[in-house]
């Protein structure tokens, strides 16, 4: 793949190398065996979730943005950025380059129940996970390689996950500190994966432009390019004396080490989010009970899975039902125990369809979700006096490791046997 590619913005799945980027195939353990850094950028974010959303909008440019009179736009597919529309540009703008544009205005809550299943994939794989926005975060897997494999392996199981679970695409960048991690995730964009060996960091990073650098405005740029600086490189060979003194000794300092390809800062985890979940929405609209409480039952089971694969329980469970004219109806209940069971999470999202009176409505999309999150290790649990001394949680565990070694479809329960190609 060639420098030009990347230019045009083509996805990429290789390996920097000396003379440029290189079949991922050619990369030796040793060329991944300090990265242990992953930035993943999900693809144009909130309009893929529109296109999810509505998928009428599929194949067409789509945005997202205010549509007032100073509306901005969020996000664009990247069918709507070949017409030159980009996030920040006032929408009045966008829809003179992109007249047949989509647009849809921003919705929060949906971006935020897609955002928080993608960040439990994340965590399902390591704790040490950074958020930086609802769309994109750092990971170290360092501690995961022993388990799942090398850094690129587990990033393409990342993909395939995020891809099966959400239908979403993603872009992963892997090297040995976040700065050059996160300018190869931007490089390999949309749906690619970019290793960076720590051996050609200076040769990936030389001919980037200085404004590839954080902390690098338009005033600071054009503080350099009077320097006769006008890339990575060229900053790189300046004596860090002259960019303290050019720039100040903090942001000059900065310059010089992120310019060398060092940047000392670890992934910082922060605490999860606040509940995990599941979505379904239907190809065609489904008003048939048995079906609506199977999908019940498939996503109550996944949830579970995230629940115990970040070692969490929850005590609320939340139902989400979409009508085919988009009305949205939720309900919810409290458990007196937080629990991290299927068995558990489905009878009650059974119920609460059940209560909502839509077992004759059609739907387009039911949700599971669970609240009220804590970590396992804290929730205190009293036992009834007819409770076995074993249960469905064991069981249920056993059924986790035996997907981990044989895939989901392995074991699962009888009323969902017949579902060929599960998406896990």
């Amino acid at each position: 793949m060639s420098r030009r590619q990347l230019e045009r913005g083509e996805p990429v799945r290789g390996m920097v190398g000396a003379g440029g980027i290189e079949p991922l195939s050619a990369a030796r353990p040793e060329d991944e065996a300090d990265c242990g850094i992953l930035h993943i950028d999900m693809d144009a974010f909130f309009a893929s979730v529109e296109e999810l959303e509505h998928p009428e909008a599929r194949g067409r440019p789509v945005i997202v943005g205010g549509t007032g009179p100073r509306g901005v736009v969020s996000s664009a597919n990247y069918l709507a950025r070949t017409f030159g529309v980009h996030s920040a540009m006032p929408m009045v703008r966008a829809l003179r380059l992109c007249p047949d544009a989509v647009v849809f205005p921003p919705d929060g809550a949906a971006y935020r129940t897609v955002s928080e299943a993608v960040m439990d994939v994340f965590r399902s794989v390591t704790p040490e996970v950074e958020p930086l926005s609802m769309d994109e975060a750092f990971l170290d897997v360092s501690g995961a390689r022993r388990r799942l494999g090398g850094a690129v392996r587990i990033a393409e199981l990342i993909r395939e996950r995020v891809r099966a679970e959400q239908r979403l695409t993603c872009s992963v960048g892997i090297a040995s500190t976040k700065f050059t991690a996160k300018l190869a995730s931007t490089r390999c964009k949309p749906d690619g994966l970019l290793l960076v060996p720590t051996r050609n960091v200076t040769a990936f990073l030389e001919p980037m432009p200085v404004g590839a650098l954080p902390g690098v405005g338009e005033k600071t740029e054009r503080a350099l390019t009077r320097l006769g600086l006008r890339t990575v490189g060229d900053v790189a060979r300046v004596p860090r004396e002259t960019l303290r003194s050019e720039l100040g000794q903090a942001l000059g300092e900065q310059l010089a080490d992120l310019s060398r390809g060092r940047d000392p800062r670890r992934v910082v985890p922060t605490s999860p989010d606040k509940s995990i979940g599941a979505e379904e929405t239907f190809p065609t609209d489904v008003d048939d009970p048995a079906a609506i409480r199977r999908e019940l039952l498939r996503l109550s089971e996944k949830t579970a899975r995230r629940l115990r694969a970040s070692g969490q329980v929850g005590r609320t469970v939340v139902v989400k039902l979409r009508r085919a004219d988009f009305t949205t109806v939720t309900r919810s209940r409290t458990l007196s125990d937080p629990t991290d069971v299927a068995r558990d999470i489905s009878a009650v999202a059974r119920d609460l369809y059940a209560s909502a009176g839509m077992e004759r409505v059609r739907l387009r999309l039911v949700g599971v979700r669970v609240e009220g999150i804590m970590a396992a290790s804290e929730a205190h649990h009293q036992p009834t006096l007819d409770e076995p001394e074993r249960g469905w949680r064991e069981a249920e565990r056993v059924m986790d490791a035996v997907a981990r070694r044989f895939g989901s479809a392995a074991l699962r329960p009888a009323s969902l046997a017949e579902r060929e190609g599960d998406d896990e």
